[in-house]
């Protein structure tokens, strides 16, 4: 325990809901100061806290989660609501705080924050220190051969590969130091992150242990029984290779640095096709931080401005029957029905879904990033942004606008037996493997025989594909004669 005359330290939780590999907390700890763990719900407009419902969810369980952690190591978390400026103004007026520690936030909006609050706190005499963690790079740092900022994945992965491993993860203190008197906390509950009448977020409960410990617990599952076979297996969503990290890593209850020593000196029962492959989809996270560091509009203007002058179509009807999962394709209505039972779509379903509204029904991409930041428990300022740009062909290393998936065959190569539809798309549940994916194409006898009646118990298709396609590659071509 520190001497009775230690200072007074405020440790900003943000989006690194955790202990261990903690770089700011570990600092705080190690150099015997009293610590005051806070969290701060920063106003809506200020865009740096949940992105939308499904992740409030999560992080009232979460915020849960590492209070009784903090709890447990003789501390506790103050919460605290309203603009970062005055509540840490207070606090520190509170408790004579000298100084205040943070891990560093990448998004915009953060980053603006940060950057003011930090030379304001630094003008009022308060000592103010700031830590990486949240990403495996410093998107100042990291940089091309010729000094600019990568816009192609590949070569930034080799060169973030060939920086150097992460730094070994810091251990989670044994205790925290507590200040001399404990300032008033706002209540959790009081904030109201939950959903009530209706609970739509009831079927995440049996989905998700969100937490610190839940974050561990599912890295540690994915490495013994999903890891082996990731590299060919990863896109059948039926199966179980995928690690489903994806909402704790974007509330940073585990670090990316945690992830991928997770995956060193593993026996040779494991392919390092395996392993580097895990590591190069966490990578393409960073990738994503990269792309909204220097491109700060990611989320609402075309990387490239080419797609400015796209013609997408307005219709509401269409783009609600997607978000409800009634588009009469099987593998979309899937996903779109995964997303809103349990607030998380298998990234293979992901791009199927999006290529669908965009290229399908072209819709515009701003409208599925809105939906999936709002309905996703991963929801994520830089990956939302950056994944629906690159379906669209409008972003940086984006796949060719022509590349259009096809839902159909799509659901049939990597959805042979319809393991995954039937469990979403349960009114299909009896149709033949043959045409799980095409009950638009099944004779009447067999749709009887299955219970489906298209129009009635199952919708038939919003749009014809083939023709959905021809136009959109009309359109594209449009924009390349202009």
């Amino acid at each position: 325990m520190p001497h009775t005359s230690a200072k007074t330290l405020i440790l900003w939780f943000r989006k690194d809901l955790r202990l261990s590999d903690h770089a700011a907390l570990a600092t705080a700890a190690d150099e015997g100061f009293r610590i005051l763990p806070l969290y701060i719900r920063e106003p809506e407009e200020a865009g740096t806290g949940p992105l939308g419902a499904a992740q409030g969810w999560w992080l009232h369980h979460s915020l849960t989660a590492l209070g009784q952690a903090i709890d447990a190591l003789g501390s506790r978390l103050i919460l605290r609501s309203g603009p970062a400026e005055r509540v840490l103004t207070d606090l520190i007026s509170e408790t004579d705080a000298s100084a205040v520690f943070w891990n560093r936030r990448y998004d915009p909006p953060g980053i603006a924050i940060d950057k003011a609050l930090k030379a304001k706190l630094i003008d009022n005499g308060i000592e103010v220190r700031t830590f990486a963690g949240q990403i495996l790079h410093e998107p100042t740092k990291l940089k091309t051969g010729a000094g600019g900022h990568f816009r192609v994945y590949t070569p930034f992965w080799k060169a973030l590969d060939g920086s150097g491993e992460p730094a070994e993860p810091i251990p989670s203190p044994k205790s925290l130091p507590a200040p001399e008197h404990w300032p008033t906390s706002d209540s959790l509950e009081d904030w109201s992150l939950l959903p009530t009448k209706p609970n739509w977020a009831k079927g995440f409960e049996s989905e998700w242990q969100p937490g610190e410990a839940g974050a561990q617990e599912r890295l540690a599952d994915f490495v013994e029984t999903g890891l082996k076979g990731y590299r060919t297996r990863r896109d059948f969503p039926g199966e179980a290779h995928v690690s489903m990290l994806s909402p704790h890593l974007a509330l940073g209850e585990i670090s990316p640095a945690s992830v991928w020593h997770a995956t060193r000196g593993l026996s040779d029962d494991y392919s390092s096709e395996d392993y580097i492959h895990f590591r190069k989809e966490v990578v393409w996270r960073d990738f994503s931080y990269h792309l909204l560091f220097h491109f700060p509009d990611l989320a609402v203007k075309n990387w490239n401005d080419k797609f400015d002058a796209f013609p997408w179509r307005v219709a509401p009807d269409l783009l609600e029957k997607w978000q409800r999962g009634q588009t009469g394709y099987p593998m979309v209505d899937a996903g779109m029905r995964q997303l809103w039972q349990t607030g998380w779509m298998h990234n293979r379903v992901r791009m199927i879904t999006a290529s669908f509204l965009i290229k399908d029904l072209l819709i515009d991409w701003r409208e599925g990033e809105r939906w999936f930041r709002d309905t996703l428990v991963d929801a994520d300022p830089a990956s939302n942004a950056a994944s629906w740009q690159w379906v669209a062909g409008s972003g940086a290393d984006a796949a060719p606008f022509f590349r259009i998936f096809n839902p159909t065959t799509q659901g049939e190569k990597f959805d042979p037996d319809g393991t995954y539809v039937r469990r979403f798309v349960p009114e299909l549940k009896d149709m033949p493997d043959k045409f799980i994916h095409r009950p638009f194409d099944a004779p009447l006898l067999v749709l009887k025989e299955a219970g489906v009646s298209l129009g009635k118990t199952y919708p038939k298709p919003i749009v014809d594909h083939g023709k959905a396609r021809d136009t959109a590659m009309s359109a594209f071509q449009g924009l390349k004669t202009e």
